[in-house]
């Protein structure tokens, strides 16, 4: 249910517009498409909430492939079932696959030019830079989301630290992570939940 202090939500019109509006999204994703989604998906078209966009992106890390090609699947498919899933992947992927081939082509052509290879290097290294702020601010607008969540905003900022120490500090993958920490946080959730669903109950007259 759309959260009414983020205004009315709307969806796409046909599986043309689903599929023109992954291409742009995913033309603007350098370094990363999710950084770009949030502000794409909920801000500017309006076809989801920041709650929505968090649930469906939190179900993406955690199921394997890309996290943005499962993003995408569950988008099309929320709108358009199948079709809509097929149509927004292969928004995703058609014109980023087209730009890459064209762009090797290019190196391979280049590669003998020390000149080009620097301006490569350089090119690369700029775009990651951009690519971590995106993604940064991503996160912090993200998190406003997340206020109403049963585990509070401290516990919440706490997982979120000990998962980025556990894969920078520890190194330990990503599945991992995703199993053992993110594993336990459903399991206190849920229980949580539960004790809250059983007070309204006692609490509710008869």
């Amino acid at each position: 249910m759309p959260d009414p202090a983020e205004g009315e939500l709307r969806r796409p019109t046909s599986l043309g517009e689903l599929f023109v509006a992954f291409t742009l999204l995913a033309l603007q994703g350098f370094g990363g498409v999710i950084a770009v989604a949030q502000r794409e998906l909920c801000e500017r078209r309006r076809w989801l909430s920041a709650k929505d966009f968090v649930e469906m992106l939190a179900n993406a890390q955690v199921l394997p492939g890309p996290n943005v090609c499962n993003l995408s699947l569950m988008i099309g498919d929320r709108f358009f079932g199948w079709r809509g899933a097929l149509t927004a992947l292969a928004g995703m992927v058609c014109a980023p696959l087209a730009l890459m081939l064209f762009i090797a082509w290019g190196l391979g052509a280049a590669a003998s030019s020390g000149l080009a290879q620097q301006l490569v290097r350089g090119a690369l290294h700029g775009i990651a830079a951009v690519a971590a702020g995106q993604i940064i601010g991503t996160v912090l607008r993200l998190a406003v989301s997340l206020r109403g969540h049963v585990l509070g905003a401290g516990a919440g900022a706490a997982l979120a630290a000990v998962a980025f120490a556990l894969m920078t500090v520890a190194r330990l993958p990503l599945l991992w992570v995703l199993l053992g920490l993110g594993g336990s946080a459903w399991l206190v959730t849920y229980a949580l939940l539960r004790r809250r669903a059983a007070g309204t109950d006692a609490a509710s007259p008869t």
